[in-house]
């Protein structure tokens, strides 16, 4: 049952407040590396900062992206941050294979950003667009990605163009 003038989640898809229902299939999902992507090596007030990845973050949800966060988790590696507070594994499509078994996924229309080898080697294997925002690192790529930019709001302009 809905509240008056509001139809209920099972006609639309969404809560009362709008949300999306996970019980269906979420649409095109972005799957963003962490490292690098979402919290680049510029320190602010003692914590990793992106200055661009709040707006293209935004933007991709105004558009209705599914967004997960992707990680090779060095941190819990060094012992700086607890497994449980930190996002998923990425390194072999596992993850994404995962995430859209789950949720119902269409990984060959969804994206995979990073910048490595690694990000992009693992967008292939799920069959994901692959875009690699080129930080200029010294490290071969095994496989072209679909698209190279240089920074995640120009990755943001390709996915909703």
């Amino acid at each position: 049952m809905a509240l008056d003038g509001l139809a209920s989640s099972f006609e639309t898809g969404r809560n009362e407040v709008g949300i999306p229902s996970l019980a269906g299939p979420l649409g095109q999902a972005v799957f963003l590396d962490r490292a690098g992507l979402l919290n680049r090596s510029i320190v602010r007030d003692g914590k990793p900062y992106a200055p661009d990845a709040l707006d293209a973050v935004a933007t991709l949800r105004k558009r209705g992206f599914w967004l997960c966060v992707v990680t090779n988790q060095p941190d819990v590696a060094r012992g700086t941050q607890r497994r449980e507070s930190m996002p998923l594994p990425q390194a072999r499509p596992g993850l994404l294979l995962t995430a859209a078994a789950e949720h119902n996924i269409p990984l060959d229309t969804s994206y995979r950003i990073g910048d490595s080898w690694r990000d992009i080697d693992c967008g292939h294997a799920a069959k994901c667009t692959t875009i690699l925002v080129d930080r200029g690192y010294q490290e071969p790529l095994r496989l072209q990605p679909h698209f190279r930019v240089p920074d995640l709001v120009a990755a943001t302009r390709v996915i909703c163009s």
